[in-house]
This record gives C-alpha cells, structure tokens and sequence, in this order.
C-alpha cells in the first residue's frame, strides 16, 4: 500500500489541497474559498468533507497525516495565531481538530516556510543549502534556509520578510503597523501603487477605465506587458522597494539564491529584469553577483507539495 500525505495551503483568498506521494505526484487537488464561511468551524467542516471523500477514493493508499501551511501558522504551538489575512482571529487549533477528527498525525507551519520545503523537496533549491523563497500573493511572505535548515525561530514565527517596515509613515498594514513591505509588495500593494501613480500623472493609461474595486494586480501586469507607461512605473517601483528589501536580506543570510513564487512572481521579466538591477545597486559590495534571483519551477503546486512534504519527509 502507497503512503500519501495531504498538504494543505491556508492562503489569504483560496485554500488548496492535495493528496501526494513520497514522489511529489499529487493524486488530487481541489480548491475552497478560504473566506467563504464565516465561522472557523465550518470551514474545518469543509476541509474534514473532503479528506474524508479521499480515504473513501484512495482505499489502495494509506494516508499518513496532513500537513498544513497557513499564515502565521506555528509549527510550536500547532496553532494559527491572529493572522492578518484570515477573518478568524485568536488561536486556531488546527492541528488538534485534524488529529481529533481522523486520527493521524498533522503539522502546521507557515504557508511561506511549506513552500520554502516544497522547493527544497521537490523544487529548483535541492541542491542548495542556502537559499530565501519569497512568496506574493493577497500578502508577502518568506522562508529562510540555512545550512539545509528552515529557520524557524524559538517560537516558529521567524522569516516574517513581509513585515519587515519600509516606510514608518507608510501604508497601513493589516498587522495593525504602517509601512510593511507587504503593503507595497503584493497584489494589493500593486493596485495601492497604481492608484496613487494615476493621482500625480495625467499620462494616458487604460488603468483609469477601473475602479479600484475592479482593478486586480492581473489587470495591471498586462497593461504593463502592452506598453503602458503608469502599469510600467508601477512595477518599477515595486522592483525598487522589493529590490531594496532583499540587499539587505542578502546582507544578513547570504543565500545562493532568492526564488520568487505567486502571481506577482509570474509577470516575468517586468518584475525580474529592474529587481536585478535594483538589487544589484544596492547589495553590499562583497555580496555582489553572489545571489541567483530566479522563479520557482513548481507553479502552483509548491505551497501543497510543501504541505505534504511536512508529514512525507519524516516517513
């Protein structure tokens, strides 16, 4: 009988699950909106509906445990602890409610640091010890290998790079601060940016026919691979803030290489091309040209096979 594990991905808009070998072939996956329900409970009810389908699907495989990475999500305290893109706040016990109901092992950590291990695993950083994934999506998160380690800090919260505050007058945050990188450096942080761009430029731009409730991170990537000159500066200065932030990372881990993973990782060369530069620019001499920045090779799979690889990589 095959051993599986199923990797769940708690993220701020959808959540993911798979069901994965030791193999990193998923079986299975499906998606549920993450904000559908407004009590913790019943989105657990929908997430124990599903795996239990699966058992009922996969007799021929034995599922061994469920591994989960949510935002602010401790691999310590097994909990999710006030997460500022979910609705739920407080202490999420998670973990207890998935041993409880099906009696097999789960691990939480954050959503960051089980795609970081989803890279590791399976991804482009096998053969890397030393290496940052930076995650954008709803927000910014990161995880930090050293050594061949996810470093997880004495309270499993370390690597928290989308908080890390740019700006102390800046934008306000949903941590409750103002100015974190996130707020600049994710799908929200682009559409923030293009707005405010559009207020001090009288430039033609097909970005003025949105609203600001229509206007998506996607809508501006395609103006900008069109040629629009306010799409374009915004994912300029998105590359300087972004740029800026991983010399100093650099500076402080000194990876052999920085993966970018999400939906704002995948406009391309528009973000890749100036973030090279701005880092370069800014990176301390001695650490220049020393950093491979590049995309992840897993899509959207990552996070999942992160997840799993959680529970998988201890059998």
């Amino acid at each position: 009988m095959n051993s599986v594990a199923i990797g769940i991905d708690i993220g701020g808009t959808n959540t993911v699950l798979g069901i994965v070998d030791i193999n990193g072939l998923i079986y299975e996956s499906c998606i549920i909106k993450t904000q559908k329900h407004n009590l913790f409970e019943e989105y657990m009810a929908e997430i124990f509906d599903i795996i239990d389908s699966w058992r009922l699907k996969y007799l021929d495989k034995k599922i061994i445990g469920v591994g989960i990475g949510a935002p602010n999500g401790s691999i310590v305290t097994a909990c999710i602890e006030s997460a500022a893109n979910l609705k739920w706040t407080g202490k999420l016990e998670i973990v207890k409610l998935i041993e409880d109901r099906f009696g097999f092992p789960c691990i939480l950590t954050n959503d960051a640091n089980a795609a970081t291990i989803g890279e590791m695993v399976f991804g482009g950083a096998k053969n890397f010890k030393d290496f940052v994934l930076i995650t954008i999506g709803t927000g910014l998160g990161s995880g930090i290998v050293c050594n061949g380690e996810l470093l997880y800090g004495h309270d499993g919260f370390a690597g928290e790079f989308g908080h890390i505050i740019v700006d102390h007058n800046g934008r306000e945050c949903g941590c409750g601060r103002k100015g974190c990188l996130e707020t600049y450096v994710s799908a929200s942080g682009i559409k923030r940016t293009a707005f405010e761009l559009l207020a001090y430029s009288n430039k033609e731009t097909v970005l003025r026919e949105y609203s600001y409730q229509d206007l998506s991170s996607k809508i501006v990537c395609q103006a900008a691979i069109d040629g629009d000159y306010i799409a374009l500066k915004v994912f300029e200065k998105t590359a300087e803030i972004l740029g800026k932030s991983l010399a100093n990372l650099i500076a402080i881990t000194s990876p052999q290489a920085i993966f970018l993973y999400g939906g704002i990782a995948k406009s391309g060369d528009l973000l890749l091309n100036p973030l090279k530069q701005y880092v370069d620019l800014y990176c301390l001499s001695n650490f220049k040209g020393k950093c491979e920045l590049k995309f992840s090779d897993l899509d959207g799979n990552i996070a999942v096979l992160g997840a799993a690889s959680l529970i998988l990589k201890s059998c």
